[in-house]
């Protein structure tokens, strides 16, 4: 199975690709590598934080989506109804904006660094934006 880095901030986590359940979206993402960004607080969906894409064109349609996310699950939003996003769920999460629900891609399932989930969203929405950067730690 295949594995990539999150960080955020200073913390650092592990999760496997989803390749069987979501094939398409983890080829893409995978081309994107390695991928840094800033990661915001969310405002609608609770305890997860994201990096907003605007209309950047992933060329996905849904696969593996859901709208409401296990605590670190990462989801790709291809866009469509709001702008295209990859969401981090941290804690209880109703993938949402101001258009309403959404359903995103789950395509990464965090493996390693559960114990730091909450540290890391309370540091995003207590001290603003921080470094994310996904890197692929290939097979483990």
């Amino acid at each position: 199975m295949r594995h990539l880095a999150i960080h955020v901030g200073p913390q650092r986590f592990v999760a496997r690709l989803e390749e069987q359940a979501a094939p398409r979206t983890c080829a893409a993402f995978l081309e994107l590598l390695p991928f840094a960004n800033q990661v915001i607080h969310v405002c609608w969906s609770g305890e997860a934080v994201w990096v907003p894409l605007g209309d950047f064109d992933t060329g996905l349609d849904y696969e593996n989506h859901t709208s409401h996310p296990s605590r670190g699950d990462v989801l790709l939003y291809p866009g469509g109804i709001s702008e295209t996003e990859l969401l981090f769920a941290y804690g209880s999460c109703s993938f949402a904006s101001k258009m309403g629900q959404l359903a995103g891609n789950h395509f990464l399932t965090l493996v390693e660094g559960h114990e730091q989930l909450m540290e890391m969203g309370r540091r995003v929405l207590w001290q603003g934006a921080q470094p994310i950067r996904f890197e692929d730690l290939g097979e483990r």
